[in-house]
């Protein structure tokens, strides 16, 4: 795994539009660095190193950039993948403040092996990340939430059960499911078939007292 507190060295690049092709098979990646309002920095890097930096960094985690003499603290803000052969294909960073609050997208991992797994019944992951507010200095690595909570049938976890640190913002809706508590298809089959089954005896039961309740009348009735 990269270091992601060592400077992570760029080169600048005068390749843009049709030529980046020919640039990834080279084995660079091309990026841009946004300044801050200011005219972006169009860099390269190794393919190999900048996927290391995404893996070990994703877009939370700042980072220390350099190109030649200049030196920037930024955010991965997005990185784009070949949808067929899933290769880098381009990443863009965000330049930020250390005495400014930014926004970042952090990931939840959920510890622990879940009660309602150990009797048949499955967890529905809903939500991966949550974005949030914080000073550079204040971004975590990861939101980490216990399984124990899920217990039985649509017991969840939201996003509201995170322990925030201090100094951190959730912006992620506070209601907004992490993790739930749901059945297998082929459960759901057997409920749907035992719920037909039980509908259908009803409706025989109901027939058979229509029928017997009809014959009843015709016994009662006055002979002409």
């Amino acid at each position: 795994m990269a270091d992601v507190d060592a400077p992570v060295k760029l080169l600048r690049r005068e390749v843009l539009g049709k030529g980046l092709n020919a640039l990834r098979s080279q084995g660079d990646i091309p990026a841009v660095i946004h300044n801050h309002g200011q005219e972006s920095l169009h860099v390269m890097g190794a393919e190999i190193e900048l996927l290391k930096v995404y893996r070990a960094a994703g877009k939370h985690h700042p980072l220390n950039l350099q190109v030649d003499d200049q030196k920037f603290l930024a955010l991965i803000k997005d990185a784009q993948f070949d949808p067929v052969k899933r290769r880098l294909q381009h990443i863009v960073f965000q330049a930020i403040r250390q005495d400014e609050t930014v926004e970042a997208e952090v990931p939840i991992r959920i510890e622990g092996d879940a009660p309602a797994e150990k009797v048949g019944l499955i967890i529905l992951h809903q939500l991966d990340s949550v974005e949030i507010e914080a000073l550079p200095k204040d971004l975590p690595d990861e939101f980490v939430v216990s399984a124990e909570k899920l217990v039985e049938l649509h017991d969840k976890i939201t996003v509201d059960d995170l322990v925030v640190p201090p100094g951190v913002t959730i912006l992620t809706d506070a209601e907004h499911p992490i993790a739930t508590v749901a059945e297998t298809r082929a459960q759901v089959a057997d409920e749907a078939e035992e719920a037909e089954a039980e509908a259908g005896e009803e409706a025989a039961e109901g027939q058979a007292g229509e029928a017997g309740e009809s014959d009843a009348a015709n016994q009662e009735a006055p002979k002409e």
